[in-house]
């Protein structure tokens, strides 16, 4: 996991559309990138379309929004068009961008043990430096918290 005020790791990354995102894109805007364990999944899907939902509170503070899971692109896109989802969704299928985060480890699921995505967001700066991380994402009230902190953060 990165720690605060760290230069976030860069990244080249194709989305549902098969446009390339780098980090640098989104030079001189907020960038909430969020890492999410699977497509088509209750919480997952629960934290996308609450992320839709606020685009515009988002925006407002000049803040985008990606989401970063290693499904493929055919099933962001499929994700994507049944949720009516408009931001990026990153399918880094090699989990390159996934283990630069930190965000691949070791899981305890009732007993059993497998590697697997801890759900995390990365607020990052408008020069790429980890604003805030919010670890082990409780889907409930997250987005919600993610706009509290853009907040107080552009105030």
């Amino acid at each position: 996991m990165l720690e605060e005020q760290t230069p976030a790791p860069s990244f080249s990354v194709e989305d549902q559309d098969g446009n390339t995102h780098t980090l640098a894109d989104y030079n001189g805007k907020w960038l909430v990138l969020y890492f999410y364990p699977k497509d088509s999944t209750p919480g997952c899907t629960t934290e996308a379309c609450e992320f839709e939902e606020n685009l515009s509170s988002l925006g407002k503070v000049n803040a985008a929004v990606l989401g970063v899971s290693a499904d493929s692109v055919a099933s962001h896109k499929i994700f994507a068009d049944r949720q009516g989802l408009s931001f990026p969704l990153l399918a880094d299928i090699d989990k390159e961008v996934i283990e630069a985060y930190g965000v691949w480890s070791e899981k305890n699921r009732y007993g059993k043990k497998s590697m697997g995505l801890i759900r995390t967001t990365y607020l990052i700066d408008k020069e790429g430096v980890v604003a805030k991380v919010w670890p082990n994402v409780r889907v409930k009230g997250h987005v919600e918290r993610v706009i509290e902190e853009l907040a107080q953060r552009t105030a």
